[in-house]
């Protein structure tokens, strides 16, 4: 049987942000957690349209994207053309670092 790729590149993409989240950070009143975004990934890992929660916990973590752009484990994620294309689409923009 088949694995389907987009579904192996999730699972590996989650797996990553769940490893990473057990590294989260509090900055100002929010509390940096990478696995608050998971509901972004469709749009960061493909062309399809965030949804109005990506967007509305993209806003809740945009003071944490920095801290996300500077890990290696996250970066490629927060910086990807498609990762700037939802942030634009949601009204956002990603920080420069």
């Amino acid at each position: 049987m088949s694995q389907n790729p987009f579904s192996i590149r999730f699972l590996m993409v989650l797996a990553v942000i769940v490893l990473v989240s057990r590294q989260a950070v509090l900055v100002g009143a929010v509390t940096c957690n990478p696995t608050e975004l998971s509901s972004c990934l469709p749009a960061i890992t493909s062309s399809s349209q965030p949804t109005a929660q990506c967007c509305a916990k993209l806003r809740e973590q945009q003071p944490c994207l920095c801290g996300y752009a500077t890990n290696p484990s996250l970066k490629q994620y927060v910086t990807s053309p498609n990762a700037k294309k939802v942030a634009n689409t949601c009204g956002l923009s990603i920080p420069s670092c």
